[in-house]
């Protein structure tokens, strides 16, 4: 048998730190006007899953349309705060904070729970409820906070702190590193085994994309052609002051031109003789939140009542909590790659899920109906908009408060048909899911030991989840139904999280399968001058706290 040599040719695009065809990075601005208008269209993005909790969990909990109108209002006024929090005092990227739907699984039970089932008044079994998730999620808000503030979540994140000793060759830089191997046992996160975690982030939400899209695909389908036309092929247009306004606002343009499009369709009786479920997904009357929603509403802590505290409740919430620290920590290494800036070391990363959990203790005593988690399409717009400027996540954030007091103002946007957010959802989760695979640059994708966890990773990261999915709903327990309920919503939420399943199969495999032979493959190499705050001097420009908070914080 002979084989043919050939010689490797010229290496055309050498991996890169940060990504080079973005407009703005997260310390610079664009002029106001455009600010302001890109904050904005945050605020209609994240609105999709701000509205589509409350209104599949709050006529469960038995609420009526008008208690929906003010959960929705409470979720959006906290999101803000948690998200001027995050961009301020956490890891400072700019990334959205709201409504999450890996809290939805130990919501159901404490919905199910036989006590609160037993009222039989619909407006008193909402409160009733409404009180029991405040409770659990201000118990089970102490993992983050712990987890965060502690360290111990960056320090497992951080994985060669452990157990790799560098030795700079050249001083003052990483142009060289030896690798020395101690005695510790533990291994944790890779490039390697980074890739799959994000990539799931954006990929096992594949659910919410064109399923719910093809709810009504007369409304959706001309979105999603819409905004691949305009943010892709017309992207170089620029009709007004040299500003490219396809590419800077395709989710302002298509949403407006959509919504218009689905009005018209309302108005004409095209949906008169359709099924129910035509109707609620197509119509834009049909949300009952404009007549429903106060003319002017301040949320206030504790505004449904005391909080009440179970034991059960509370373990069941944990593990959604963890989930949700998971798929954040994947979001958060895509935000920073799509903001131009570098990886967030450990000690940043710890400190943005330490005010996570401050977001969903807020959570609790507000009375969200959910917990807080990073969300995903807002990450995904980066890359759409070319934009990642912290400054435009903070106005944003200003709005989702402005909007959220303003109930009447804000139930008009809040109306838009959900195959619109769909249709979105089709690009923005993909293109976060790309970001997740950019990370495979830094590893040896010609090594059969890389190829292997990586398929096996982002395959059972997609496929356990699914084969759960299809036994779980919110009248039944799911695949795991023993007698303890909380055990039962404790490994469901897990193992239906695509992220956590992914980040499991993937650090175990990583750091049990060939290790000491296979470090430069992992991409360690890289890896290693993110693994502290002061291990690359662009950190200090991204991820040092304002106001000279450092003084008083010292990263560690």
């Amino acid at each position: 048998m002979s084989f043919r040599c050939f010689e490797m040719a010229e290496i055309i695009h050498p991996p890169m730190d940060q990504l080079q065809d973005l407009e703005y990075c997260i310390d610079s601005n664009p002029p106001w006007a455009e600010t302001i208008l890109l904050a904005f269209q945050n605020y209609i993005l994240m609105l999709g899953t701000s509205v589509m909790i409350p209104s599949v969990l709050v006529p469960a909990m038995g609420g009526s349309d008008g208690d929906k109108a003010r959960v929705i209002q409470t979720l959006l006024f906290v999101a803000g705060i948690n998200t001027l929090l995050q961009a301020l005092f956490g890891t400072r990227l700019p990334a959205i904070v709201g409504g999450s739907f890996a809290y939805i699984i130990p919501i159901a039970y404490i919905i199910n729970d036989s006590s609160l089932q037993r009222i039989s008044n619909r407006h008193e079994r909402f409160i009733q409820t409404m009180r029991a998730i405040q409770g659990a999620l201000i118990v089970a808000s102490s993992i983050q906070i712990i987890l965060g503030y502690s360290q111990v979540w960056g320090l497992f994140s951080r994985y060669i702190g452990s157990i790799l000793k560098c030795e700079v060759v050249s001083p003052g830089m990483l142009d060289y590193i030896v690798l020395h191997r101690l005695s510790f046992p533990c291994r944790f996160f890779s490039p390697l085994g980074m890739a799959p975690v994000v990539a799931l982030v954006g990929l096992g939400l594949f659910q919410r994309g064109f399923p719910l899209l093809g709810n009504c695909v007369e409304i959706g389908l001309p979105m999603l052609l819409l905004v691949i036309g305009l943010s892709q092929y017309l992207k170089h247009v620029r009709p007004i002051r040299d500003v490219p306004i396809f590419e800077r606002f395709p989710v302002l343009i298509c949403v407006a031109i959509i919504w218009i499009y689905s009005l018209i369709l309302t108005a004409s009786g095209a949906y008169r003789d359709k099924p129910n479920a035509t109707q609620l997904s197509c119509r834009t009357d049909r949300a009952n939140l404009i007549s429903t929603a106060p003319w002017f509403m301040f949320p206030y802590p504790l505004q449904w009542g005391p909080p009440t505290f179970s034991a059960g409740h509370s373990f069941a919430m944990m593990s959604a909590v963890l989930v949700s620290m998971v798929e954040s920590t994947g979001a958060y290494k895509a935000a920073s790659r799509l903001a131009i800036a570098t990886p967030p070391p450990a000690y940043v990363l710890s400190r943005g899920i330490g005010w996570q959990g401050i977001g969903i203790l807020l959570d609790g005593l507000f009375g969200t109906g959910t917990g807080s988690t990073v969300s995903v399409e807002n990450v995904g717009l980066l890359g759409l908009s070319r934009v990642g400027s912290r400054r435009v996540v903070q106005l944003s954030a200003a709005f989702m408060i402005f909007f959220s007091i303003l109930g009447k103002f804000g139930a008009v946007f809040a109306s838009i048909p959900f195959p619109i957010f769909a249709a979105l959802y089709c690009v923005l989760f993909g293109l976060v899911a790309s970001v997740g695979l950019s990370f495979l640059q830094f590893t040896n994708m010609n090594c059969m030991r890389n190829l292997i966890i990586i398929g096996l990773s982002l395959f059972l990261g997609i496929s356990i989840p699914q084969f759960f999915n299809e036994y779980w709903n919110l009248k039944h327990r799911g695949l795991v139904h023993t007698n303890a309920g909380w055990f039962n919503a404790f490994l469901n939420t897990v193992f239906l999280s695509p992220a956590t399943v992914g980040l499991i199969v993937a650090v175990f495999l990583d750091n049990t399968l060939e290790v000491e032979k296979s470090k430069k493959d992992r991409g360690m190499p890289w890896w290693v001058k993110f693994r502290t705050f002061r291990g690359d001097n662009r950190n200090e420009e991204f991820y040092t706290l304002p106001f000279n908070l450092n003084r008083f914080f010292p990263p560690t």
